[in-house]
């Protein structure tokens, strides 16, 4: 398997702090996006101790020793970002997350919150997370779509997140893996622009050294309104 990446982030154009934090790392074939939330410092802290956490797995693993490492990190990490809110005496310190792994032959995902995971396949978009928030519901309930989602009051009031709560519900979701495939990891920074005949148009077939570029252009000419992430892998 080949493995080509590319990855940005973004305060955008209406937030003063990137509270979003990105994490790469090709040798354990780990990425992550983390969203943090709770103001500033705190949705700061939320998401970089997500990925310093994961950042801390050793590499060559085994491929189960690698997913029950990035499991436990992220466990971790909400204890740590738990710890943390009860030191500030703030109120809801959090940050979502996605983290992919690739192995030969599959892939395994974890995440919580609104932070998404994309898989292009034969010229065609799959969005593999499910969003935990109070939309996805009316989503599951087949009364609007995932694109007419994003444009609800209610668009970004999300149910789940590492650092909230006292346990920490974190989907998994595995699949194959198949030359060709193109994953893309963004924060809700992204896709409250980007609806699936857009992310088609722009990133099937786009070069791997621009197409992370290209989308966040999108978002900062859309508005900006969010920080905003993204990562996109390719295997070969």
């Amino acid at each position: 398997m080949t493995i080509r990446f590319s990855a940005t982030t973004h305060v955008g154009k209406v937030r003063k702090v990137n509270e979003d934090s990105i994490l790469a790392l090709p040798d354990q074939k780990i990425w992550v996006v983390a969203d943090g939330m709770g103001g500033h410092a705190a949705g700061d802290f939320a998401s970089q101790a997500i990925v310093d956490t994961i950042a801390m797995i050793p590499p060559d693993q085994p491929p189960g020793d690698l997913m029950r490492g990035l499991r436990q990190s992220i466990m971790l990490a909400h204890d740590r970002i738990r710890e943390e809110a009860e030191r500030r005496l703030q109120g809801t310190v959090g940050a979502t997350v996605v983290a992919l792994i690739l192995t030969d032959e599959h892939f395994v995902t974890f995440w919580a919150g609104d932070s998404r995971l994309y898989r292009f396949r034969d010229g065609k978009v799959e969005m593999l997370t499910t969003d935990h928030s109070l939309v996805a519901e009316f989503v599951a309930a087949g009364e609007m779509t995932w694109d007419e989602a994003e444009h609800h009051p209610q668009s970004n009031a999300i149910t789940r997140a590492v650092g909230v709560g006292e346990e920490l519900q974190l989907d998994k979701i595995r699949g194959d893996v198949a030359p060709g495939d193109r994953f893309l990891l963004c924060s809700d920074g992204l896709t409250k622009y980007a609806g699936f005949t857009t992310l088609e148009r722009m990133v099937v077939g786009a070069p791997i050294e621009t197409v992370a570029d290209s989308l966040m252009t999108l978002a900062l000419d859309s508005g900006g309104a969010d920080n905003i992430s993204i990562i996109v892998v390719d295997v070969a």
